[in-house]
């Protein structure tokens, strides 16, 4: 007997897909979640879905959209650390054209809302696997550049930062206070350990 899961628009994620017409976005938030490799985190599937209603109520609107005006207005409507002038600009941009962006940010989601939309309405489940630790490690210290390097552009599109093109490179270090000795990482792991072996 199949499992009869509840209709994915009892959900706020199901029934904004199905308001917005965004056929197809509950799979493809589904596939990168359970991705055996590069899985995208609930927070960053919330930041796509939050763009693709945004793109969504702006096109409806008729509005012409710019290369990357969809990341601008979703940071100056949804960053904290937005200023007056990029909400006011970015507001009055879509207001303009038409778009309720009081009711568009009230349609924004939550990783938490997303996580109940893939498990309980879409039967999604993620798997754990145990993944050897210089894999992590690497892991993190992608995701480390990664979030450097949007800070970066954060920071770069405010006035008084100028920046190059700058490259991020994270190393990690191990002090071991016991013998005194500092490794790289991936050097510790090559060898077997510290001084102390």
């Amino acid at each position: 007997m199949a499992e009869s899961r509840p209709n994915p628009t009892n959900s706020k994620v199901g029934r904004l897909i199905e308001s917005y017409g965004l056929d197809g976005l509950g799979e493809e938030l589904e596939q990168r979640w359970t991705a055996d490799e590069d899985a995208d985190s609930l927070r960053t599937l919330a930041d796509v879905f939050n763009h693709e209603i945004l793109e969504a109520a702006a096109l409806d609107a008729g509005l012409d959209l710019l290369d990357g005006e969809i990341k601008t207005f979703y940071e100056a409507l949804s960053d904290t650390d937005a200023t007056g002038a990029e909400r006011t600009r970015a507001r009055g941009r879509l207001e303009r054209a038409g778009v309720d962006v009081e009711g568009l940010q009230r349609d924004f989601v939550s990783h938490q809302a997303v996580h109940t939309y893939l498990t309980s309405y879409r039967g999604a489940s993620k798997e754990r696997k145990r993944s050897d630790p210089t894999e992590r490690v690497q892991r993190l210290r992608g995701r480390l550049a990664a979030v450097t390097e949007s800070a970066l552009d954060s920071v770069a599109n405010q006035e008084d930062f100028v920046i190059g093109s700058p490259d991020v490179l994270v190393d990690v270090q191990v002090f071991c206070s016991d013998c005194g000795s500092q490794y790289g990482f991936d050097e510790l792991v090559e060898r077997g350990g510290c001084e102390c072996r």
